[in-house]
Protein backbone atom coordinates (compact mmCIF):
# COMPACT_ATOMS: atom_id res chain seq x y z
CA UNK A 1 0.00 0.00 0.00
CA UNK A 2 0.79 3.63 -0.47
CA UNK A 3 1.24 4.29 3.70
CA UNK A 4 3.23 1.29 4.16
CA UNK A 5 5.42 2.30 0.76
CA UNK A 6 5.81 5.56 2.57
CA UNK A 7 6.84 3.76 6.05
CA UNK A 8 9.44 2.18 4.39
CA UNK A 9 11.05 5.30 2.58
CA UNK A 10 11.42 7.20 6.13
CA UNK A 11 11.99 4.31 7.88
CA UNK A 12 15.48 5.97 8.62
CA UNK A 13 13.98 9.29 9.64
CA UNK A 14 11.39 7.35 12.02
CA UNK A 15 13.75 5.52 14.11
CA UNK A 16 15.78 8.55 14.49
CA UNK A 17 12.78 10.75 15.41
CA UNK A 18 12.74 7.52 18.28
CA UNK A 19 16.07 7.74 19.52
CA UNK A 20 16.33 11.78 19.57
CA UNK A 21 12.73 11.76 21.72
CA UNK A 22 14.49 9.00 24.10
CA UNK A 23 16.78 11.39 25.19
CA UNK A 24 15.81 14.21 24.38
CA UNK A 25 12.02 15.83 25.90
CA UNK A 26 11.14 11.93 27.65
CA UNK A 27 13.80 12.91 30.34
CA UNK A 28 12.56 16.17 30.88
CA UNK A 29 8.71 15.20 31.08
CA UNK A 30 10.06 12.58 33.57
CA UNK A 31 11.82 14.71 35.55
CA UNK A 32 8.57 17.31 35.56
CA UNK A 33 6.37 14.72 37.18
CA UNK A 34 8.12 11.98 39.17
CA UNK A 35 9.89 14.39 41.70
CA UNK A 36 6.56 14.89 43.40
CA UNK A 37 6.02 11.24 44.12
CA UNK A 38 8.49 10.13 46.60
CA UNK A 39 8.80 14.08 47.84
CA UNK A 40 7.29 12.51 51.34
CA UNK A 41 10.21 10.06 51.32
CA UNK A 42 12.85 12.70 50.46
CA UNK A 43 11.66 14.87 53.08
CA UNK A 44 11.94 12.40 55.78
CA UNK A 45 15.64 11.41 54.31
CA UNK A 46 16.38 14.64 54.86
CA UNK A 47 15.43 14.99 58.31
CA UNK A 48 16.18 11.65 58.88
CA UNK A 49 20.06 12.61 57.90
CA UNK A 50 20.16 15.45 59.61
CA UNK A 51 19.48 14.00 62.83
CA UNK A 52 21.92 11.43 62.37
CA UNK A 53 24.55 14.20 61.74
CA UNK A 54 23.63 17.04 63.94
CA UNK A 55 21.43 15.42 66.63
CA UNK A 56 18.48 17.41 66.27
CA UNK A 57 15.33 17.49 63.77
CA UNK A 58 14.87 20.25 61.31
CA UNK A 59 11.93 22.66 61.06
CA UNK A 60 9.22 22.26 59.20
CA UNK A 61 9.88 25.54 57.36
CA UNK A 62 13.57 24.69 56.64
CA UNK A 63 12.51 21.36 55.66
CA UNK A 64 9.70 23.14 53.22
CA UNK A 65 12.74 25.28 51.71
CA UNK A 66 15.19 22.49 51.39
CA UNK A 67 12.37 20.13 48.76
CA UNK A 68 11.78 23.68 47.03
CA UNK A 69 15.09 24.26 46.18
CA UNK A 70 15.60 20.36 45.56
CA UNK A 71 12.79 20.80 42.96
CA UNK A 72 14.04 23.89 41.62
CA UNK A 73 17.27 23.53 41.20
CA UNK A 74 16.31 21.89 38.11
CA UNK A 75 15.39 24.78 36.57
CA UNK A 76 19.07 26.12 37.64
CA UNK A 77 20.78 23.65 36.01
CA UNK A 78 18.77 24.05 32.61
CA UNK A 79 19.43 27.67 32.40
CA UNK A 80 23.22 26.45 32.91
CA UNK A 81 22.45 23.86 29.90
CA UNK A 82 20.87 26.04 27.47
CA UNK A 83 23.28 29.16 27.88
CA UNK A 84 26.33 27.36 27.01
CA UNK A 85 24.44 24.78 24.47
CA UNK A 86 24.09 27.31 21.74
CA UNK A 87 27.95 28.21 21.58
CA UNK A 88 28.95 24.59 21.91
CA UNK A 89 26.58 22.98 19.26
CA UNK A 90 27.53 25.84 16.61
CA UNK A 91 31.04 24.63 17.44
CA UNK A 92 31.12 20.77 17.78
CA UNK A 93 27.95 20.03 16.22
CA UNK A 94 24.28 18.80 17.70
CA UNK A 95 25.34 15.15 17.45
CA UNK A 96 28.84 15.46 19.71
CA UNK A 97 26.76 17.66 22.35
CA UNK A 98 23.77 15.29 22.81
CA UNK A 99 26.04 12.64 23.26
CA UNK A 100 27.60 14.12 25.75
CA UNK A 101 24.60 14.96 27.33
CA UNK A 102 24.39 11.46 28.04
CA UNK A 103 27.13 11.23 29.92
CA UNK A 104 26.11 14.22 32.12
CA UNK A 105 22.51 12.30 32.47
CA UNK A 106 24.12 8.95 33.53
CA UNK A 107 26.49 10.84 36.26
CA UNK A 108 23.34 12.33 37.61
CA UNK A 109 21.36 9.09 37.59
CA UNK A 110 24.28 7.12 39.71
CA UNK A 111 24.11 10.26 42.29
CA UNK A 112 20.52 9.49 42.79
CA UNK A 113 21.21 6.03 42.85
CA UNK A 114 23.32 5.98 45.65
CA UNK A 115 22.25 9.15 47.77
CA UNK A 116 20.42 7.01 49.91
CA UNK A 117 23.18 4.47 50.78
CA UNK A 118 25.29 7.44 51.18
CA UNK A 119 23.39 8.91 53.43
CA UNK A 120 23.66 12.33 51.74
CA UNK A 121 20.60 14.15 50.37
CA UNK A 122 23.19 16.67 49.07
CA UNK A 123 23.04 14.08 46.64
CA UNK A 124 20.07 14.70 45.05
CA UNK A 125 20.85 18.55 44.80
CA UNK A 126 23.67 17.61 42.89
CA UNK A 127 22.37 14.94 41.04
CA UNK A 128 18.80 17.08 40.42
CA UNK A 129 21.18 19.89 39.08
CA UNK A 130 23.22 17.54 36.96
CA UNK A 131 19.84 16.66 34.96
CA UNK A 132 18.53 20.41 34.61
CA UNK A 133 22.01 20.87 32.65
CA UNK A 134 21.20 17.60 30.39
CA UNK A 135 17.93 18.33 30.12
CA UNK A 136 18.78 22.16 29.31
CA UNK A 137 20.84 20.71 26.50
CA UNK A 138 18.53 18.00 25.14
CA UNK A 139 15.53 20.32 25.43
CA UNK A 140 17.43 22.81 23.24
CA UNK A 141 18.90 20.47 20.67
CA UNK A 142 16.24 18.16 20.13
CA UNK A 143 13.53 20.44 18.69
CA UNK A 144 16.68 22.08 16.06
CA UNK A 145 17.73 18.07 15.23
CA UNK A 146 14.34 16.96 14.87
CA UNK A 147 13.24 20.25 12.63
CA UNK A 148 16.21 19.94 10.68
CA UNK A 149 16.59 16.19 9.66
CA UNK A 150 12.73 16.39 8.16
CA UNK A 151 11.47 16.96 4.81
CA UNK A 152 8.71 20.17 4.74
CA UNK A 153 6.21 17.52 4.18
CA UNK A 154 6.97 15.89 7.56
CA UNK A 155 8.09 18.90 9.77
CA UNK A 156 4.91 19.26 11.56
CA UNK A 157 4.65 15.60 12.20
CA UNK A 158 8.13 15.41 13.08
CA UNK A 159 7.84 18.23 15.79
CA UNK A 160 5.10 17.21 17.11
CA UNK A 161 6.82 13.97 18.61
CA UNK A 162 8.61 16.23 21.29
CA UNK A 163 5.29 16.64 22.73
CA UNK A 164 4.57 12.99 22.53
CA UNK A 165 7.82 12.15 23.93
CA UNK A 166 7.40 14.75 26.44
CA UNK A 167 3.73 13.82 27.55
CA UNK A 168 5.15 9.78 27.37
CA UNK A 169 8.10 10.93 29.83
CA UNK A 170 5.43 12.82 32.13
CA UNK A 171 2.85 10.05 32.16
CA UNK A 172 5.55 7.10 32.99
CA UNK A 173 7.17 9.35 35.94
CA UNK A 174 3.46 8.97 37.45
CA UNK A 175 2.92 5.63 36.69
CA UNK A 176 6.74 4.34 37.80
CA UNK A 177 5.83 6.64 40.74
CA UNK A 178 3.26 4.43 41.95
CA UNK A 179 3.90 3.05 45.86
CA UNK A 180 3.56 -0.41 43.85
CA UNK A 181 6.34 0.16 41.69
CA UNK A 182 9.40 2.81 42.63
CA UNK A 183 7.57 5.12 44.65
CA UNK A 184 7.76 3.57 47.64
CA UNK A 185 10.42 4.04 50.63
CA UNK A 186 12.65 1.83 49.85
CA UNK A 187 13.05 2.26 45.80
CA UNK A 188 12.78 5.96 45.13
CA UNK A 189 16.26 6.31 44.73
CA UNK A 190 16.20 4.51 41.58
CA UNK A 191 12.69 6.18 40.68
CA UNK A 192 15.06 9.13 40.60
CA UNK A 193 17.71 7.01 38.89
CA UNK A 194 15.50 5.39 36.02
CA UNK A 195 16.33 8.09 33.18
CA UNK A 196 19.95 6.53 33.43
CA UNK A 197 18.12 4.06 31.07
CA UNK A 198 17.36 6.07 28.43
CA UNK A 199 20.06 8.07 28.37
CA UNK A 200 22.54 4.79 27.97
CA UNK A 201 20.23 3.74 24.81
CA UNK A 202 20.82 6.83 23.25
CA UNK A 203 24.19 6.95 24.02
CA UNK A 204 24.89 3.67 21.88
CA UNK A 205 21.97 4.48 19.08
CA UNK A 206 22.74 7.87 18.38
CA UNK A 207 26.52 7.15 16.60
CA UNK A 208 24.82 5.14 13.90
CA UNK A 209 22.72 8.38 12.71
CA UNK A 210 24.03 11.23 10.55
CA UNK A 211 23.95 14.45 11.67
CA UNK A 212 21.16 16.85 9.95
CA UNK A 213 21.57 17.19 5.91
CA UNK A 214 21.28 21.41 6.55
CA UNK A 215 24.04 21.31 9.09
CA UNK A 216 26.41 19.10 6.94
CA UNK A 217 25.85 21.16 3.73
CA UNK A 218 25.58 25.28 4.97
CA UNK A 219 28.03 24.92 7.84
CA UNK A 220 30.11 22.37 6.85
CA UNK A 221 30.58 22.52 3.10
CA UNK A 222 30.21 18.91 2.54
CA UNK A 223 28.05 17.58 -0.22
CA UNK A 224 28.96 14.30 0.16
CA UNK A 225 27.94 13.43 3.59
CA UNK A 226 24.86 15.40 3.17
CA UNK A 227 23.91 13.41 0.07
CA UNK A 228 24.30 9.98 2.12
CA UNK A 229 22.51 11.81 5.31
CA UNK A 230 19.42 12.24 2.67
CA UNK A 231 19.72 8.76 1.28
CA UNK A 232 20.04 7.74 5.06
CA UNK A 233 17.09 9.35 6.60
CA UNK A 234 14.53 10.15 3.66
CA UNK A 235 15.40 7.15 1.53
CA UNK A 236 15.25 6.58 -2.31
CA UNK A 237 13.19 8.98 -4.38
CA UNK A 238 13.50 12.70 -6.12
CA UNK A 239 14.04 15.19 -3.30
CA UNK A 240 15.10 17.97 -5.36
CA UNK A 241 12.39 20.98 -4.41
CA UNK A 242 13.57 20.32 -0.48
CA UNK A 243 17.25 20.38 -1.70
CA UNK A 244 16.53 23.93 -3.38
CA UNK A 245 14.91 24.90 -0.49
CA UNK A 246 18.27 24.07 1.81
CA UNK A 247 20.58 25.82 -0.96
CA UNK A 248 18.46 28.68 -1.23
CA UNK A 249 19.09 29.23 3.17
CA UNK A 250 22.52 28.84 2.33
CA UNK A 251 22.55 31.14 -0.77
CA UNK A 252 21.16 33.77 1.59
CA UNK A 253 23.31 32.83 4.60
CA UNK A 254 26.41 33.81 2.85
CA UNK A 255 26.01 37.25 3.57
CA UNK A 256 24.47 36.44 6.93
CA UNK A 257 26.89 35.54 9.84
CA UNK A 258 25.95 33.64 12.84
CA UNK A 259 24.84 36.38 15.39
CA UNK A 260 25.18 36.47 18.83
CA UNK A 261 22.12 37.09 21.48
CA UNK A 262 22.48 40.55 21.99
CA UNK A 263 23.38 41.30 18.16
CA UNK A 264 19.98 38.91 17.68
CA UNK A 265 17.95 41.74 19.77
CA UNK A 266 19.10 44.68 17.45
CA UNK A 267 18.30 42.64 14.38
CA UNK A 268 15.35 44.47 12.60
CA UNK A 269 14.70 41.67 10.19
CA UNK A 270 14.02 39.26 13.48
CA UNK A 271 12.11 41.72 15.54
CA UNK A 272 8.55 40.01 15.45
CA UNK A 273 10.31 36.32 15.40
CA UNK A 274 11.56 37.15 19.01
CA UNK A 275 8.55 39.01 20.09
CA UNK A 276 7.08 35.54 19.11
CA UNK A 277 9.34 33.53 20.94
CA UNK A 278 8.89 35.80 24.19
CA UNK A 279 5.67 35.96 24.21
CA UNK A 280 5.07 32.05 23.88
CA UNK A 281 7.55 30.51 25.58
CA UNK A 282 6.36 33.03 28.86
CA UNK A 283 2.77 31.44 28.46
CA UNK A 284 3.73 27.52 28.27
CA UNK A 285 5.43 28.48 31.65
CA UNK A 286 2.41 30.85 33.44
CA UNK A 287 -0.20 28.30 31.28
CA UNK A 288 0.10 25.88 34.58
CA UNK A 289 1.28 22.94 32.13
CA UNK A 290 4.36 21.42 34.66
CA UNK A 291 1.73 21.63 37.79
CA UNK A 292 -0.97 19.55 36.46
CA UNK A 293 -1.35 15.83 36.66
CA UNK A 294 -1.86 13.51 33.61
CA UNK A 295 -4.92 13.93 32.41
CA UNK A 296 -4.79 17.64 31.68
CA UNK A 297 -0.86 16.72 30.94
CA UNK A 298 -2.23 14.97 27.50
CA UNK A 299 -4.64 17.96 26.65
CA UNK A 300 -1.80 20.52 27.13
CA UNK A 301 1.21 19.03 25.62
CA UNK A 302 0.16 19.84 22.25
CA UNK A 303 0.27 23.19 23.08
CA UNK A 304 3.91 22.63 24.41
CA UNK A 305 5.12 20.48 21.52
CA UNK A 306 3.42 23.18 18.62
CA UNK A 307 5.33 26.50 20.84
CA UNK A 308 8.61 24.48 20.75
CA UNK A 309 8.38 23.46 17.13
CA UNK A 310 7.54 27.14 16.19
CA UNK A 311 11.23 27.95 17.32
CA UNK A 312 12.63 26.01 14.39
CA UNK A 313 10.44 27.19 12.11
CA UNK A 314 10.65 31.04 12.22
CA UNK A 315 14.82 31.22 12.85
CA UNK A 316 16.99 30.39 10.07
CA UNK A 317 20.45 28.05 10.50
CA UNK A 318 22.41 30.93 11.37
CA UNK A 319 20.43 32.67 14.09
CA UNK A 320 18.71 29.02 15.74
CA UNK A 321 21.76 28.98 18.53
CA UNK A 322 20.80 32.02 19.72
CA UNK A 323 17.15 32.01 19.74
CA UNK A 324 17.44 28.58 21.24
CA UNK A 325 19.52 29.87 24.18
CA UNK A 326 16.97 33.03 24.28
CA UNK A 327 14.37 30.37 24.59
CA UNK A 328 16.06 27.78 27.06
CA UNK A 329 17.13 30.93 29.43
CA UNK A 330 13.53 31.80 29.75
CA UNK A 331 11.74 28.80 30.11
CA UNK A 332 13.88 27.63 32.99
CA UNK A 333 14.14 30.57 34.81
CA UNK A 334 10.57 30.44 35.24
CA UNK A 335 10.73 26.91 35.58
CA UNK A 336 12.98 27.69 38.61
CA UNK A 337 10.61 30.90 40.05
CA UNK A 338 7.86 28.38 39.89
CA UNK A 339 9.44 26.04 41.38
CA UNK A 340 10.33 28.09 44.31
CA UNK A 341 7.30 29.65 44.83
CA UNK A 342 4.16 27.65 43.33
CA UNK A 343 4.16 25.39 47.00
CA UNK A 344 3.35 28.70 49.05
CA UNK A 345 0.89 29.64 46.24
CA UNK A 346 -0.66 26.35 46.43
CA UNK A 347 -0.71 26.86 50.33
CA UNK A 348 -2.31 30.18 49.96
CA UNK A 349 -4.81 29.73 47.27
CA UNK A 350 -6.01 26.06 46.97
CA UNK A 351 -7.66 25.29 44.19
CA UNK A 352 -8.03 28.46 43.24
CA UNK A 353 -4.27 29.43 42.96
CA UNK A 354 -4.28 27.95 38.18
CA UNK A 355 -6.61 31.00 38.46
CA UNK A 356 -3.05 33.56 38.33
CA UNK A 357 -2.65 32.18 34.65
CA UNK A 358 -5.33 32.69 33.07
CA UNK A 359 -4.50 36.44 32.14
CA UNK A 360 -0.87 34.99 30.21
CA UNK A 361 -2.97 32.36 28.17
CA UNK A 362 -5.62 35.02 26.91
CA UNK A 363 -2.62 37.30 26.35
CA UNK A 364 -0.79 34.59 24.22
CA UNK A 365 -3.90 33.51 22.10
CA UNK A 366 -5.10 36.92 20.69
CA UNK A 367 -1.33 37.99 20.00
CA UNK A 368 -0.37 34.28 18.15
CA UNK A 369 -3.64 34.85 16.71
CA UNK A 370 -2.86 38.30 15.12
CA UNK A 371 0.68 37.71 14.52
CA UNK A 372 2.04 34.46 13.89
CA UNK A 373 2.00 33.78 10.05
CA UNK A 374 0.96 30.43 9.09
CA UNK A 375 4.29 27.84 8.80
CA UNK A 376 2.76 24.58 7.92
CA UNK A 377 4.13 23.34 4.46
CA UNK A 378 6.41 26.55 4.08
CA UNK A 379 9.92 26.60 3.79
CA UNK A 380 11.90 28.24 6.01
CA UNK A 381 12.35 31.39 3.33
CA UNK A 382 9.24 31.54 2.80
CA UNK A 383 8.14 32.07 6.51
CA UNK A 384 11.15 34.43 6.45
CA UNK A 385 9.15 36.53 3.94
CA UNK A 386 5.70 36.55 6.21
CA UNK A 387 7.80 37.91 8.94
CA UNK A 388 9.06 40.52 6.87
CA UNK A 389 6.14 42.06 5.82
CA UNK A 390 5.90 42.93 9.80
CA UNK A 391 9.06 43.31 10.39
CA UNK A 392 9.54 46.25 7.11
CA UNK A 393 6.13 46.90 6.47
CA UNK A 394 5.98 48.30 2.71
CA UNK A 395 9.94 48.77 2.60
CA UNK A 396 10.60 45.51 1.53
CA UNK A 397 14.33 44.58 1.68
CA UNK A 398 15.99 43.67 -1.31
CA UNK A 399 15.14 39.66 -1.91
CA UNK A 400 18.72 38.13 -2.86
CA UNK A 401 17.82 34.64 -1.48
CA UNK A 402 16.69 33.48 -4.66
CA UNK A 403 20.32 33.83 -6.38
CA UNK A 404 21.06 29.85 -6.29
CA UNK A 405 24.40 29.37 -7.88
CA UNK A 406 24.05 27.01 -10.97
CA UNK A 407 27.24 24.93 -9.12
CA UNK A 408 25.09 24.18 -6.50
CA UNK A 409 22.40 21.63 -8.10
CA UNK A 410 22.33 18.06 -7.74
CA UNK A 411 21.31 14.87 -9.01
CA UNK A 412 18.59 14.14 -6.67
CA UNK A 413 17.37 10.84 -8.02
CA UNK A 414 18.56 8.27 -4.96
Amino acid sequence: SIAFSFQIQYRGLFQMILVLGIGGSFPFGFHISVINYPSLHIRTFINETWIERYGYPLHHETIKLLWSFIVSVYGIGGVLGSLFCGFLTTRYRKKKCQIVTNLIMLVAALFMAFCKMAKSFEMILIGRFLYGIGAGFSLTIHPQYVGEISPKKLRGFSNATLSVFLTLGKVSGQIFGLRELLGNESLWPLLLASTGLTALIQLIMLPFFPDSPSYLLIQKGNEDAFMKAIKQLWGEGDHQAEIDDILKEKAAMKSTKNLRVLELFKERSLRWQLYILVTVMTTLQLSGVNAVECLPCVKTQSHSGATVSIMTEIFSQSFRPSAFLINGCISWTWLFVLGMIFPYIVEGLGPFCFLIFLGSLVFSTIFTYLFLPETKGKSIMEIKGEFNKLNFGKKQPVNTESNLSKEHTFCTKL
